[in-house]
């Protein structure tokens, strides 16, 4: 049975200064000369970039809805093999969802560490570190540690509020130069803060005058064997977009594709580089609308993808992926971009969220579970091939998102999620 230093860094909401906390307490223990292996609760794709910066190892999802409590046992019991430390960041606040960060707590036996912001408060930390504890039986609940704390005197009185026997990691003070910097759907990525690295050693820095620089007790993870994939791809090569605007990509699905036996090429449409010579293709999410005018230009590589396309070959496009299949992008300034054309209609920004969630979809290929997030809307007269549900648990009164289909080319706002279906995703990419 594996065992590691395992910490769940929870919060009361978010917003909090989980995934600081986290990435920070990670560079500070690989700055120690320890392995750290830190992964994300909720589909997620930037703070896993960051804690991938800051780790020096790949941040993969835990969620036991989208991914599966089998997917995430055998992850954990892999990284518990050769790490020195686990760190999980939550997602939300720490009860939040259905099922919620609590729960892989509890499912996997890990320790408790919330954050909480204390800016604005002083004994009211006490009575939120006592909800948090106390709030569900059986809980690891292990401490506290105050974030944004205005003085060492405010950080006292802070500990001093706390019910007896409870642990106080310390306080991490305000300190505005290290905040990371955010957008409409979150931080930015990784290789956009040039300074992350800085970032991150400042709150190392102040993580190293508390407890949290000692490691955490072991965590005995069940040996749970990762599962056989048989090389279905074996010989195909699948071309990936892969920039600031094709970003949104889960390790686990890059992993998966090679377990097929599939030989991946990365390639970068923002930069201007060609379509590789491929078998299948893969746009998948990010951030198009900030690099419209630029991928507006790159009038080969739609025809590339057209005739890709027009040849029979498969094509996947995940969100942003999709988004710039259609006619035109219209972006939050009301200009209109002409983009690939491989999908009639035209996709509009707005400033409102249009869709957030866990879901799953039946295709032809097989059953799918991934998740949207995204803030546009599409506008198209092609008829769904398929549409998705939410997952159980989830609130079922909005239509899930269409999946469409032209010839090989599969398009839709859901991220899928590969492990869900490894056969499914070899049948989604084979000639």
């Amino acid at each position: 049975m594996p065992r590691c230093p395992a910490l769940f860094i929870a919060a009361p909401s978010s917003g909090e200064g989980k995934t600081t906390v986290t990435a920070a307490l990670a560079r500070l223990h690989v700055r120690e000369g320890r392995r750290a292996r830190v992964f994300k609760c909720g589909p997620d794709f930037l703070d896993p970039q960051i804690h991938a910066f800051a780790s020096g190892q790949p941040c993969h999802t835990l969620d036991l809805g989208m991914c599966g409590e089998r997917d995430a046992a055998w992850r954990l019991a892999a990284a518990a093999d050769d790490a020195d430390l686990i760190l999980i960041e939550g997602v939300m606040g720490l009860f939040d969802g259905q099922p919620s960060g609590a729960d892989i707590a509890r499912r996997f036996g890990v320790p408790v560490l919330a954050v909480i912001n204390a800016a604005a408060m002083a004994q009211t930390f006490g009575a939120i570190a006592h909800g948090l504890a106390t709030f569900q039986p059986g809980l690891p609940f292990s401490g506290v540690l105050a974030n944004h704390v205005g003085s060492a005197g405010h950080g006292e009185l802070l500990r001093e509020s706390l019910p007896a026997g409870m642990r106080f990691y310390g306080a991490i003070p305000k300190d505005a130069d290290a905040a990371l910097p955010e957008r409409h759907l979150g931080l930015l990525q990784a290789g956009e803060i040039t300074d992350l690295g800085a970032r991150l050693e400042r709150i190392a820095g102040h993580l190293a005058a508390t407890s949290t620089v000692e490691l955490p007790p072991a965590v005995d993870f069940a040996d749970v064997a990762p599962p056989a994939i048989p090389p279905l791809l074996a010989g195909i090569r699948i071309a990936i977009a892969r920039d600031a605007a094709f970003g949104f990509i889960y390790p686990a699905n890059l992993d998966c594709l090679r377990a097929l036996g599939a030989r991946l090429e990365f390639f970068s449409p923002v930069a201007g580089d060609e379509l590789p010579d491929c078998d299948a293709l893969w746009l998948p999410g990010g951030y198009p609308e900030l690099h419209a005018a630029n991928l507006a230009s790159r009038r080969s590589l739609w025809q590339a993808l057209a005739a890709h396309v027009a040849a029979g070959r498969p094509l996947l496009a995940e969100c942003g992926g999709m988004m710039c299949l259609f006619e035109t992008l219209r972006d939050k300034t009301g200009q209109s971009h002409p983009l690939g054309g491989l999908l009639p209609g035209e996709v509009i920004l707005q400033n409102r969220l249009a869709a957030l969630g866990t879901q799953v979809v039946e295709l032809p290929e097989g059953r799918f579970s991934g998740h949207t997030f995204h803030y546009s809307k599409a506008l198209t007269p092609l008829l769904p091939l398929a549409q998705a549900t939410p997952l159980a648990g989830r609130p079922r009164n909005k239509a899930g998102e269409a999946v469409y289909r032209v010839s090989r080319l599969t398009a839709s706002y859901l991220h899928f999620y590969f492990p869900s279906n490894p056969q499914g995703a070899a049948r989604l990419f084979s000639r």
